[in-house]
C-alpha cells in the first residue's frame, strides 16, 4: 500500500510539490485549496500524466472552501504551502498575521483527521508559522518541522558550483538560523568534494555568494514581478518528505523546536537534524565560531520577535 501525502495549498509552491511527489511514485497525493475546481483540475492533469510517465501514484483535489479535508484523513505527511505570497518590496515578516490565521485554520482541520502525521510547514515566514503549527496540532516535536535550510543550502549550492563550474553534486552547503536575511550559511562547513570553501574561493567572492544566499528569495520574487519561487521550495519540501517516507535518516537542515540545543530554547530555528520514519530523530549539534554563534544567536532573536507578536 502506497503512502499518502496530503499538500495544503494549490498554488505554485503546492502543485510543484504535488506532482514531483505524484510523478516520482513516492506517494499518493491529495492536493487541496480553498479555490473551487482548481485543485480537482491540477490532480487531474497529473493523473493523466500518469501512463506517459509510469506511476501508478494516485491524485486527487479536493475544495476546501467549506472546511471540507475528509479526503486528507490518514495523511503519512502533511505540506502546509497556504498562505499569501511576497510582493515585490514586501519582506516575510510582512506576511506573519495574515498567514498565521490560515495556518491556524488549515491545521485545526487536518490534525483531526492525521492524528500521527507529520507536518512540514512551508508557509512564510515560516520559523514563526512552524511554531504557530506546532503549538496549535499539539503534536510532539519530531512531528513538526519547516522547510527552510533545505532550500538555503540548495541556493548557496548553485551559486557555489556556478563560481567554481564545478558539478553540483559535489557542493554541499551548510546554512543555519532562520529563513531571513538573517540566515547565517556557515562557509567552513561547506564544502567541494569533502574541500572547505575557504580553501577553494577568495573570501570576497564567498561573501558575495553568502550575501546572495540570504537574498535569494527576494532576488527571484523581483525578477518575477509577481509571485515567488516554486521550483527550488517545491524541490526541497519534497526531499524532507521523501527522507521522511523511506526512513532514510538523512541530515538535513530545517527549522525545528529547540529545547537548549546552540543556546536557543522554546523557538523554531533552523539547525541540521537526522529525518527519518519519525520526522525529526536527531538534532546534530556541530562547534560555532563565537561570530558564527553571535549571528546564530541574532537570527534566532529575529524568529522570536514574530512569535512574540503572534503569543505562541
Amino acid at each position: 500500500m502506497r503512502r499518502k501525502v496530503t499538500v495544503v495549498g494549490g498554488g505554485f509552491v503546492g502543485s510543484t510539490t504535488a506532482q514531483r511527489i505524484h510523478d516520482s511514485g513516492l506517494a499518493d497525493v491529495v492536493l487541496t485549496d480553498i479555490l473551487d475546481g482548481v485543485p480537482a483540475g491540477k490532480a487531474l492533469d497529473m493523473a493523466e500524466s500518469a501512463p506517459i510517465l509510469g506511476t501508478d501514484a494516485h491524485a486527487a483535489g479536493v475544495s476546501t472552501a467549506g472546511g471540507d479535508y475528509n479526503e486528507t484523513a490518514n495523511s503519512d505527511v502533511i505540506v502546509i504551502t497556504a498562505g499569501f505570497p511576497r510582493k515585490p518590496g514586501m519582506s516575510r515578516d510582512d506576511l506573519l498575521k495574515a498567514n498565521y490565521d490560515v495556518i491556524k485554520a488549515v491545521v485545526e482541520a487536518v490534525v483531526k483527521l492525521s492524528p500521527n502525521a507529520i507536518l512540514i510547514v512551508v508557509t512564510n515566514p515560516l520559523d514563526a508559522m512552524a511554531q504557530a503549527a506546532f503549538k496549535i496540532s499539539g503534536f510532539p516535536k519530531n512531528r513538526v518541522l519547516g522547510m527552510a535550510g533545505v532550500l538555503d543550502s540548495a541556493r548557496m549550492s548553485a551559486f557555489v558550483a556556478a563560481e567554481l563550474n564545478v558539478s553540483v553534486e559535489n557542493v554541499h552547503s551548510f546554512v543555519l538560523g532562520g529563513h531571513g536575511d538573517d540566515m547565517v550559511p556557515l562557509a567552513r562547513y561547506s564544502t567541494v568534494a569533502g574541500i572547505p570553501l575557504p580553501e577553494l574561493m577568495s573570501k570576497e567572492k564567498l561573501e558575495t555568494i553568502i550575501a546572495r544566499t540570504r537574498k535569494g528569495g527576494a532576488e527571484i520574487v523581483n525578477l518575477l514581478k509577481t509571485g515567488s519561487a516554486y521550483y527550488a521550495p517545491s524541490a526541497a519540501a519534497v526531499q524532507m518528505v521523501e527522507a521522511i517516507l523511506k526512513d532514510k535518516k538523512k541530515i538535513l537542515p530545517c527549522a525545528v523546536y529547540l529545547e537548549g540545543e546552540y543556546g536557543i530554547k522554546g523557538l523554531f530555528v533552523g539547525v541540521p537534524v537526522k529525518l527519518g520514519a519519525n520526522g525529526v530523530e536527531q538534532i546534530i549539534e556541530v562547534k560555532l565560531s563565537p561570530e558564527d554563534k553571535a549571528a546564530l544567536d541574532k537570527s534566532a532573536a529575529s524568529v522570536r520577535e514574530l512569535v512574540n507578536v503572534l503569543g505562541v
